[in-house]
């Protein structure tokens, strides 16, 4: 099947030199593996699989990782087919893809937020606003406060598990303009809504930088504070998933996410670790 991917093939051996006993410790169930482990799904969850797979692949070069995006829906339909070994989402599994025999795993907690162009001098947005926006009836930042500028519109497309969420908690279902631009991950979205003065767009709290500015929602900063404490809402859980029970190498990457040091790689990609489910 092809799709558009924001990949990133991590093909290359890393080289890493493990100081931290601690580390060591995490990484000596990889000593005796060897072989593949390809991942595929949300972008997301990129930036946290690209930094434990640099540390295992370091440890041990028997070992090579990859990493696609793709979206939720392609990590779901990829790892249903076993074309990869971990398919992440988003999201939670629908209905119709719990009985595909995937298991879940979440393991970080991530916000959703929209993010406009750094020189906007628009700082709030309400729900009802930004509804609006995405409906297609505020077409000019004049109408926010801000610059007479019309408003460029940035989405996801439908495989997205960041718009799924964006969709059913900010914008409660409202049907989504026609004129919006179609962009396929959180990085290209970011990208996108960089060099637009007049564009809106949404993507992964754990994304936001210094490219893009996200005003409050509601007067909340979505910070990864307030996601963690509840008082930012519109927030999701990641998952990786496995097609039944998981491979000795996939297992051992699982429970490596869930290491001290996965949880760390997690925090500094911008989101909020969570614990193994027993």
């Amino acid at each position: 099947m092809m799709f558009k991917t924001c990949s990133v093939r991590l093909v290359a051996i890393f080289t890493l030199l493990v100081s931290s006993p601690l580390i060591a410790d995490e990484l000596s169930a990889f000593d005796k593996m060897n072989g593949q482990l390809n991942i595929a799904g949300g972008t997301a969850h990129i930036p946290v699989m690209k930094k434990a797979a640099r540390q295992i692949m370091g440890h041990n070069p028997k070992i090579h990782i990859t990493i696609a995006g793709g979206g939720s829906g392609v990590g779901v339909q990829q790892v249903a087919k076993g074309l990869v070994d971990i398919g992440n989402t988003g999201r939670a599994l629908k209905n119709k893809e719990m009985n595909l025999g995937l298991n879940s795993f979440p393991f970080a907690i991530d916000g959703v937020a929209v993010i406009i162009h750094p020189q906007n001098p628009v700082d709030d947005l309400s729900q009802q606003q930004i509804i609006e926006i995405y409906q297609g009836k505020i077409t000019n930042w004049r109408e926010l406060g801000g610059q007479d500028r019309q408003i460029h519109l940035f989405s996801r497309d439908e495989a997205s598990g960041t718009r799924s969420v964006f969709s059913k908690k900010l914008l409660k279902g409202a049907q989504l303009a026609a004129n919006a631009n179609i962009v396929p991950s959180n990085g290209a979205m970011k990208t996108a809504v960089s060099q637009d003065m007049g564009a809106i767009g949404y993507s992964s709290v754990g994304y936001i930088d210094n490219m893009v500015k996200a005003p409050r929602y509601n007067h909340i900063m979505p910070t990864q504070e307030a996601c963690a404490s509840g008082e930012y809402p519109v927030v999701r859980r990641l998952y990786m998933n496995t097609k039944g029970v998981p491979n000795a190498l996939t297992q051992a990457f699982i429970d490596y996410i869930y290491s001290e040091q996965g949880a760390k790689h997690i925090q500094s990609s911008g989101y909020i670790a969570l614990d193994a489910q027993p």
